[in-house]
């Protein structure tokens, strides 16, 4: 999988979840839009399920963060040659949290987002886009959080905890 040489200021996001197809899609789409020229973020799972929830694209559209074409793949492709230096890693779901990771290029710093799986919630369709919107709007707020961030006037210790942190905001 080719990817872009970027200047290094332009921070290198990796979020991850074990079936990347709901939360970790909706984190990339939303860190894409709103960092967008700081932050190039990416989705990835442990176990991807091959195909991206439909209800995760159409909660990135109605937040006008639809604007690349998302995928299911595996985390190994961040940790394969020739993929980006991260900066950043994210878990977004307590499965992935848990899992023993690849190595990954860059020593990126790593923090636990998680979240309640959108993609189980049972009911009708409006309960199902309340539930993924919700999910949205969680990550929205954590990402915004990220983005005021001084980082570059942070040392390790201190993003680290500010980052865990942005973690537990709901």
């Amino acid at each position: 999988m080719p990817h872009e040489t970027l200047t290094p200021m332009v921070k290198q996001v990796l979020f991850i979840c074990t079936g990347n197809s709901a939360r970790s899609v909706l984190a990339e789409g939303l860190l894409n839009h709103l960092g967008a020229g700081r932050f190039v973020a990416h989705s990835a799972g442990s176990q991807p399920t091959g195909r991206v929830n439909p209800w995760a694209l159409s909660t990135l559209r109605s937040l006008g963060a639809a604007g690349e074409r998302h995928r299911s793949k595996s985390w190994d492709e961040f940790a394969a040659a020739g993929a980006p230096p991260l900066d950043f890693i994210f878990t977004v779901c307590d499965s992935a949290a848990g899992e023993a990771c690849p190595y990954w290029p860059g020593h990126p710093v790593t923090a636990h987002w998680g979240l309640p799986d959108p993609a189980a919630v049972q009911g009708s369709d409006d309960d199902k886009a309340r539930a993924f919107m919700a999910t949205a709007l969680v990550l929205r707020r954590r990402i915004e959080r990220l983005l005021e961030l001084p980082i570059a006037s942070l040392d390790a210790a201190t993003l680290q905890a500010r980052l865990r942190d942005i973690g537990q905001i709901a």
